[in-house]
């Protein structure tokens, strides 16, 4: 019995207990160095995608300032404003005329246009839902 006191208060154990510890501090160490190193990469790459966004921002904000590249949407828009102005109000609600049905390319195109205005940025809301980046 004085054999398993002395072992367990002696230097061996004390060596021993003191390299584990040291062992495990060196390990948290290389673990918390581990740590750093990936938030210091997140950083990076968030900031990285910051500037590309804002690198696409000031190119759109350049392309739309010109007006050629700002009117084909708009003049899209009143061109179906116009066709549907004109069926509802002129020939249905009125009663004053008769437009053929928009068929094939122009009946989807129409139909492009109109979810483009409408839908456009809900879809774009409901991809970010799903897709977060």
């Amino acid at each position: 019995m004085g054999w398993l006191i002395s072992l367990i208060t002696g230097p061996l154990f004390s060596k021993v207990i003191g390299g584990l510890t040291d062992a495990y501090k060196l390990k948290l160490e290389n673990a918390t160095k581990k740590d750093k190193m990936a938030v210091d990469l997140a950083v990076m790459e968030i900031q990285g995608e910051v500037a590309a966004r804002q690198v696409e921002a000031s190119i759109i904000r350049a392309e739309q300032g010109w007006w050629v590249t700002a009117l084909p949407r708009p003049i899209m828009g009143l061109a179906a404003a116009f066709y549907f102005s004109k069926v509802l109000v002129y020939d249905l609600s009125l009663g004053l005329g008769s437009t053929p049905e928009a068929q094939g390319s122009t009946q989807t195109l129409l139909i492009v246009v109109v979810t483009g205005y409408f839908g456009g940025r809900t879809i774009e809301k409901v991809a970010r839902i799903f897709f977060k980046r």
